[in-house]
C-alpha cells in the first residue's frame, strides 16, 4: 500500500499547528509536507515590537527547515497551481500528489486596490515597511500621524489599535508626544465590530486616554501626498500608516477555491467543496451569523489546524469522529510599557458571540511573551 501523502500549503500558525498534530499522531510512513515560499516563520505580533524597538527581525524569525527534525518535510517553493480534480499541487519546480490537502496560505495584501495607498503610506503589515515606521516616528518632532484601516476584513483585528498605542508610548518616551497629533480612521462604525459594542467602547476609551482620536464610518477612496481622501471627507497627515485591503492568494482564486474578492468558504470542519481538501486560517471564511465571520487571527488558525489534523487522523484510522472548530480563543491588546489587556472570545456562544476585554496588566504582557515562546518551542 502506498503511504498517505498529506500536503500543507503554508507554514504559518495553521500550517505548523496542523503538521505537528499530524506528526505526533500518525505512523512515520505517513508523509507530511509543508510547502511555503518563505523559508522562515515569525509571528505578526513581533512586527509591533520591531516598531517600538524591542525586537529585530533577524533575531525573531525561525527557520521552517527546523520541522524536518520532527519528520515533517519542508519545501521552500511557491505554489503556482492546485488541481483538486487530480489531487496535485504544482510549485515553480515540481508537482506533488496528495491524499489530503490543507490550504493555509493566509492572505495577500492588496494596497493596489486603493489609488495612491502604496506610494503615500507605510503599511503596518508589510515587513519591509515596519522598520521604516519605527524610523519615521523616532525622527518626528511635531505634526500629525494618521492611521487608517482601508479594507475589511483584515488579519489580527486588535493589532492596528495596539500599534497606535505603542506608537504613542514611543512618542511619550521620546518627549515628543505633546507636539504630535494622532488620528485613527476606520470604515467600520466601531473600533472592533467582531468584539461587539462593549469591547469596542472599551478600546475607544483606551484610545481617548492616549489622545488618539478615532473616526469610524470613514471608507478610504484614495491617497495623495500628505492627504487621505474618504467617501465623506479628507484629512492631511505628516505620516500615514495603513492597513491595506486583503485578498485571498492569487493561486487560490485561480484554482477555483474562492471567487475573486472572496475567501474560501467553509463550515466549522474547515472542509472545502473538494474531496479531502481543507482551508484553515486567514484564507478561509467561517460565518458565525449572516453578518459576522470568525476573525482572521493566529489563535483561530492554530485551533482550526488542530481540528483538521484530528479529522484527517480519524479518517486514516477509519474512525467516525468529526471534530469541529469551537471558536474559542483570545488575543492580547498591548498598550505600551510592557502592559497588555486580553480579549477573550467565544465566537459560537449562543445567542451571540461572547467577548470580554480584560484590564491591561503586566501579567497579560508576560502571557503574550509566553504565547510566542511556547509555540516556537513546540512547532520549530
Amino acid at each position: 500500500m502506498n503511504p498517505t501523502n498529506i500536503v500543507i500549503l503554508g507554514g504559518g500558525f495553521g500550517g505548523l499547528a496542523a503538521a505537528n498534530e499530524l506528526r505526533q499522531n500518525l505512523p512515520q510512513d505517513a508523509r507530511i509536507t509543508i510547502i511555503d515560499k518563505k523559508d522562515w516563520f515569525m509571528m505578526d505580533l513581533v512586527k509591533l515590537w520591531i516598531i517600538n524597538g524591542t525586537r529585530e527581525f533577524e533575531t525573531s524569525k525561525r527557520s521552517l527547515e527546523n520541522v524536518t527534525k520532527k519528520g515533517i518535510e519542508f519545501v521552500n517553493e511557491e505554489v503556482i497551481k492546485i488541481d483538486p480534480e487530480h489531487k496535485t499541487v504544482r510549485t515553480s519546480y515540481r508537482q506533488f500528489h496528495y491524499n489530503y490537502l490543507i490550504i493555509a496560505l493566509g492572505v495577500e495584501l492588496a494596497p493596489e486596490q486603493i489609488h495612491g495607498l502604496k506610494e503615500n503610506s507605510l503599511i503596518l503589515y508589510d515587513l519591509k515597511d515596519v522598520p521604516k515606521i519605527r524610523d519615521a516616528i523616532k525622527q518626528m518632532k511635531s505634526g500629525k500621524i494618521v492611521m487608517a484601516i482601508t479594507g475589511m476584513p483584515y488579519k489580527c483585528p486588535p493589532a492596528p489599535f495596539e500599534a497606535a498605542l505603542l506608537i504613542r508610548s514611543v512618542l511619550e518616551e521620546q518627549g515628543t508626544s505633546d507636539s504630535i497629533k494622532m488620528e485613527f480612521y476606520s470604515p467600520a462604525p466601531l473600533t472592533l465590530p467582531a468584539g461587539g459594542p462593549q469591547v469596542s467602547e472599551d478600546i475607544l476609551q483606551i484610545l481617548k486616554s492616549k489622545n488618539i482620536e478615532f473616526q469610524g464610518n470613514h471608507k478610504t477612496v484614495s491617497v495623495e501626498p500628505n492627504k487621505i481622501k474618504f467617501e465623506n471627507g479628507e484629512t492631511d497627515f505628516d505620516l500615514l500608516i495603513t492597513v491595506p485591503p486583503h485578498k485571498a492568494p492569487s493561486v487560490v482564486t485561480a484554482s477555483g477555491f474562492a471567487q475573486p474578492g472572496k475567501f474560501i468558504e467553509t463550515d466549522r470542519t474547515c472542509k472545502t467543496n473538494f474531496e479531502n481538501v481543507y482551508a484553515i486560517g486567514d484564507v478561509n471564511q467561517i460565518m458565525v451569523t449572516d453578518k459576522i465571520a470568525v476573525p482572521k487571527a493566529g489563535i483561530f488558525a492554530e485551533e482550526e489546524g488542530i481540528t483538521v489534523a484530528r479529522n484527517i487522523i480519524s479518517q486514516i484510522a477509519k474512525e467516525m469522529q468529526n471534530a469541529v472548530f469551537d471558536g474559542k480563543g483570545g488575543c492580547f491588546l498591548e498598550t505600551g510599557k510592557k502592559v497588555a489587556g486580553y480579549l477573550a472570545v467565544d465566537m459560537f456562544a449562543t445567542p451571540n458571540p461572547l467577548t470580554e476585554l480584560r484590564p491591561a496588566s503586566g501579567e497579560h504582557f508576560s502571557e503574550k511573551e509566553k504565547f510566542e515562546r511556547e509555540r516556537l518551542e513546540k512547532w520549530l
